[in-house]
Order: structure tokens, then C-alpha cells, then sequence
């Protein structure tokens, strides 16, 4: 089999990449080979498999533990209407420390990726910590939504219009969580409604036609009030 006289390249960091097997690393350094040409890989499992002479199940292996670890990104053109794959092209990914930056975290042993993870997560920490002293007011989405969950009987612009004006103040505080406001607008709106449904209803005395005159009854409006 004709074999490509290209350079090949294989970066520290593949090369001491732990996850990878000892033949993914080397057929990563054939893959920059191949790229050379076109700026993609377009040789099959078919082609790596005569080349190494192992099975194109050990080729597929390989390529996946070099795809999963973030070193290559393969793009796959199927025949018009169906899943028949027509061509495969691997390209190598110009800087894997930043493409890996971009993928969910996960159990690493890779000592350049741990300090990756390890700064990302103090980052993240500090960010949410300087996020926690900071009130960001609600929209009036966020209000409906927490009354519709917590069952709260107020109305939502009105909630939004009042503290608005107060500057989102709680007397000369600033307010530091809306959702505990709205607990506390609901449960004063319950309290004046159970003081107003405890009060005596004044009732009209009734005024009946019987007893009086016919003049009298018929200029009575009362009925009207």
C-alpha cells in the first residue's frame, strides 16, 4: 500500500493523554498527515486498517477515543434519502485545550485538563458568590410565575409598580430577595381580607307598604337606593 511521505505531528498533549491508547495517538499523528493535503482527512476505517494491518473494529476504537477526547471532529455525507454513509471526513482540531474548555466536565487525568476544570470551577464560585449580594429586580414573567406556584392572591404589576416606586426599598433597606416580599404582600393581602369579613354589615331597616298611606307609598324610592 502506498504510504503519504507528509509530516506527521503528535502534540504533548495527546501524546501524554491518558485516556487515549498507545495506537490512537499514532494514528493521530497520520491523521495531520492526511490533513496536510486538504485540510481534512478523507481515508476510511478500510484504508488505516491495511495500513496498521489490524481489524477496522481496532481502527474504529481509535477514532473514537481521539473524537470523544476532543481532538477531532468528524463530519459524515449520507446518500440523498437515506442512511447509506457516501464520505467521512476528519478534521483535526486546530487547539484542544480550548475545545476542551467548550464540553462538559468529567473525570480527567490529564493534568493540564485538571487545572482547566479546577480553574473553571473557582470562576464559577466566585461568580455566583458575587451574584448572591447582588438584587436583581424581577420581570413581571418571574412575579406571575412565583404567584402561580406559591398560590399567592396579589396582583403581579401591581407588586412591580409599588416597589418600582420605592426604588425596590423595604423602608430604608434595600430589598434583597422579591420572592420573601411577595410572601409578605400575600399573607398581609389574606390578613386584611379575614379583618374585613369580620366586620358587622350594616344592614338597611326594611321598609314594608303596610301601615301607610297610599300617597306615602307611592312616593317611596326607596327601592332605588
Amino acid at each position: 500500500m502506498e504510504k503519504k511521505g507528509y509530516f506527521a505531528i503528535i502534540p504533548a498533549s495527546v501524546r501524554y493523554d491518558k485516556r487515549l491508547p498507545a495506537n490512537a495517538k499514532l494514528l493521530y499523528g497520520e491523521l495531520t498527515a492526511l490533513s496536510n493535503e486538504k485540510g481534512y482527512c478523507w481515508a476510511g476505517n478500510d484504508y488505516f486498517a491495511g495500513l496498521y494491518e489490524v481489524s477496522k473494529t481496532s481502527v474504529s476504537k481509535w477514532v473514537s477515543a481521539l473524537k470523544d477526547a476532543g481532538y477531532i471532529q468528524i463530519q459524515l455525507e449520507y446518500a440523498e434519502g437515506t442512511k447509506q454513509i457516501l464520505h467521512r471526513y476528519i478534521r483535526i482540531v486546530k487547539d484542544p485545550i480550548e475545545e476542551k474548555l467548550n464540553t462538559p466536565l468529567r473525570k480527567v487525568k490529564d493534568p493540564i485538563e485538571e487545572k482547566l476544570i479546577d480553574n473553571t470551577t473557582v470562576n464559577t464560585t466566585s461568580n455566583n458568590t458575587m451574584n448572591k449580594g447582588r438584587f436583581t429586580p424581577p420581570t413581571l414573567t418571574e412575579v406571575i410565575e412565583q404567584c402561580n406556584r406559591t398560590g399567592a392572591n396579589i396582583d403581579p404589576q401591581g407588586f412591580i409598580d409599588f416597589y418600582e416606586s420605592k426604588g425596590w426599598m423595604i423602608g430604608k433597606n434595600k430589598m434583597k430577595c422579591w420572592k420573601s416580599a411577595i410572601r409578605t404582600w400575600s399573607r398581609k393581602e389574606r390578613e386584611k381580607q379575614k379583618e374585613k369579613q369580620s366586620r358587622p354589615v350594616k344592614q338597611k331597616a326594611k321598609s314594608g307598604l303596610k301601615g301607610r298611606d297610599i300617597t306615602e307609598s307611592l312616593t317611596d324610592t326607596s327601592w332605588a337606593d
